[in-house]
């Protein structure tokens, strides 16, 4: 069946770096836009970027942009985020999802309504 399975989190300290991992199985990965989200306790949750089948197209929130960067390897059927200058406020647990509906508006709009399969999500504590 379809798994999406996270990995990469932990605690670090302001200013430094984590990259997660998203491996995925049970779909064909290379026809799925993806996308990570956040959502803090008593939030909702959040797109912090997302990507495109190719991942020739890519989007970020403006809380992270140029400070996290996405990738995926279509051969490793993953999806990564890179994410350096942590910050305090960029603790809580990130989730990956796939989107099998229309690619561009899932990219573009980044937003979870968009996603239909999600991962269980990792936890990421940025503190000293």
């Amino acid at each position: 069946q379809l798994q999406l399975v996270e990995s990469g989190g932990g605690l670090v300290q302001p200013g430094g770096s984590l990259r997660l991992s998203c491996a995925a199985s049970g779909f064909t990965f290379d026809y799925y836009a993806m996308g990570w989200f956040r959502q803090a306790p008593g939030k909702e949750r959040e797109g912090v970027s997302c990507i495109s089948r190719s991942g020739s197209r890519t989007k970020y929130a403006d809380s992270v942009k140029g400070r996290f960067t996405i990738s995926r390897d279509n051969a490793k059927n993953t999806v990564y985020l890179q994410m350096n200058s942590l910050k305090p406020e960029d603790t809580t647990v990130y989730y990956c999802a796939a989107a099998r509906g229309v690619v561009a508006t899932a990219v573009s709009l980044c937003t979870p309504d968009q996603y239909d399969y999600w991962g269980q999500g990792t936890q990421v504590t940025v503190s000293s």
